[in-house]
């Protein structure tokens, strides 16, 4: 029983974002807008090493003080981001909903409005111009 519980543990879990060239470009986006978020470490590609020379081969990043990583692929696949997972903000007020769904859906697509929801009294689902998918939600008090 103790060895079934054992390989249960896990060290860290993280949201972790593949990109095709644009992950740096990507994290110094987020972490301009939201507080409590900072690049904390970039590793990047040297010559031979199978990515593009000094592109990100492997990155950590904080939104809102919850850890992320990231990578560029070397290699080009045929898929990217997909809207059935998103990271999913709570925003204390409209002023900063409406700065973020601005922000983060220019060159995106909206995939819900800012709008009143039966589930909320303010909510917006975009894509960003990276394709990946923010669920942006008004806390009501």
């Amino acid at each position: 029983m103790e060895d079934q519980q054992q390989d249960k543990r896990v060290q860290n879990t993280y949201t972790f974002l593949m990109f095709e060239g644009k992950a740096e470009e990507a994290m110094l986006f987020y972490t301009s807008l939201l507080e409590g978020s900072t690049i904390t470490s970039i590793e990047r590609y040297q010559a031979n090493e199978g990515g593009a020379e000094g592109s990100v081969k492997i990155a950590s990043f904080t939104l809102n003080d919850k850890e992320y990583k990231c990578i560029d692929s070397p290699a080009s696949h045929g898929f990217t981001f997909t809207p059935a997972i998103s990271l999913y903000v709570d925003c204390d007020s409209e002023e900063q909903l409406n700065i973020l769904f601005e922000k983060l859906s220019e060159n995106g697509n909206i995939l819900m409005p800012l709008a009143e929801y039966p589930f909320s009294n303010r909510f917006g689902w975009l894509s960003d111009k990276y394709g990946v998918s923010w669920q942006l939600n008004l806390l009501t008090k």
